[in-house]
C-alpha cells in the first residue's frame, strides 16, 4: 500500500532522528559533537578512488627539491596525528596558478605549486599541512556527506508533504528551503570545520617541531593574496571564515599550541 504524503513525512522525520541518534561522535581534541552517517571504511574507499582520479587529470611536479619538502612536512604531521589507520599520501601537483591544498578522507593530501609562493618556507608549509591533516582526522568530509544527506532526505520530506500544492508553489517552497539549507545549515558547518581544523592543525604542527607563531604570517600572506586576486565573498555566503576571524582565533589558541612546541623542542 503506497504512503501518503503525510505518511511520508512522518516516515523520513523517523528517519533524520534516528540518523541522528545512532550516528554520533565526537572530534578528537575539540570535543565537538557531529553527525556521520558514513563508515571509517567507506569514508576511505572514498578518498581513495578520488585520489587516484586527480593523480590523473592532473599534472605532478617533477621538483626533486619542493617534494622531498612535501614529503618531510606531510610525514612529520601524520607522526603526531591521532589517525592510526590512515593511508598518508602527500603529493605535490604541478599547477603553478592553484594557491590551494586539500586533504581527502583517509589521508590524502594535495598541495598545488601556486601555494608555495604564499607558504614561502617549510614551517609555512606545515601550517597548511597541518590543516589538511587536521579535516581528516576530523572526518570532515564524511560529516559534509552525512550532511547533505539530511538535507536531501528532508527535502524530500517537504517535496511529499507539499504534494497537493500547485506545481509552482511547491517549486518556490522547495528553492527556499535549498537556499537556507545552504546558507543556514551547510556554510556554517563548513565554516566551523575550517576553524576547527585551524585549531587542530595549529596543535599538530607544534607537536611535531615547527613553530606554531609560523601560522599566523602565512594567513597574513594568504589574506594579503586574496585581496591580490579579487578578494572573498561575504562570510556568510563563504565555505572558509573570513581571514581576520581565523587569525584571531589562532592567536588565542597560541599559548597552549606554545607549550606543546616547547614541549617537544625542550624548551625554545
Amino acid at each position: 500500500m503506497p504512503y501518503s504524503p503525510r505518511a511520508l513525512l512522518r516516515r523520513s522525520a523517523l528517519l533524520l532522528l534516528l540518523g541522528m541518534l545512532t550516528a554520533c561522535a565526537t572530534v578528537p581534541e575539540t570535543g565537538r559533537s557531529q553527525l556521520l552517517l558514513m563508515s571509517p571504511a567507506q569514508e576511505t574507499q572514498l578518498g581513495l578512488t578520488e585520489f587516484e582520479k586527480l593523480k590523473e587529470s592532473t599534472p605532478v611536479s617533477k621538483d626533486p627539491k619542493l617534494d622531498a619538502m612535501v614529503q618531510r612536512v606531510g610525514r612529520r604531521i601524520a607522526a603526531v596525528a591521532p589517525m592510526p589507520n590512515a593511508r598518508w599520501e602527500f603529493v605535490l601537483f604541478d599547477e603553478p596558478k592553484t594557491a590551494n591544498a586539500f586533504c581527502l578522507p583517509g589521508g590524502k593530501v594535495g598541495i598545488y605549486t601556486g601555494l608555495l609562493p604564499v607558504t614561502k618556507d617549510e614551517t609555512g608549509l606545515a601550517t597548511v599541512m597541518g590543516h589538511e591533516v587536521a579535516h581528516a582526522v576530523a572526518r570532515h568530509g564524511a560529516e559534509r556527506v552525512s550532511q547533505g544527506l539530511l538535507v536531501e532526505m528532508g527535502g524530500k520530506a517537504l517535496d511529499a508533504a507539499l504534494h497537493s500544492q500547485p506545481d509552482h508553489t511547491r517549486a518556490l517552497v522547495l528553492q527556499g528551503y535549498g537556499m537556507g539549507s545552504k546558507v543556514g545549515v551547510i556554510l556554517p558547518y563548513s565554516r566551523t570545520q575550517e576553524l576547527e581544523a585551524d585549531r587542530l592543525g595549529l596543535l599538530y604542527m607544534a607537536r611535531a617541531g615547527y613553530d606554531p607563531r609560523a601560522a599566523v604570517d602565512f594567513w597574513k600572506r594568504f589574506s594579503a593574496y586574496t585581496r591580490s586576486e579579487g578578494g572573498a565573498p561575504p562570510e556568510f555566503l563563504s565555505t572558509h571564515p573570513v581571514d581576520t576571524r581565523r587569525i584571531s582565533q589562532i592567536r588565542s589558541l597560541m599559548p597552549g599550541a606554545l607549550a606543546e612546541y616547547r614541549k617537544r623542542t625542550g624548551g625554545k
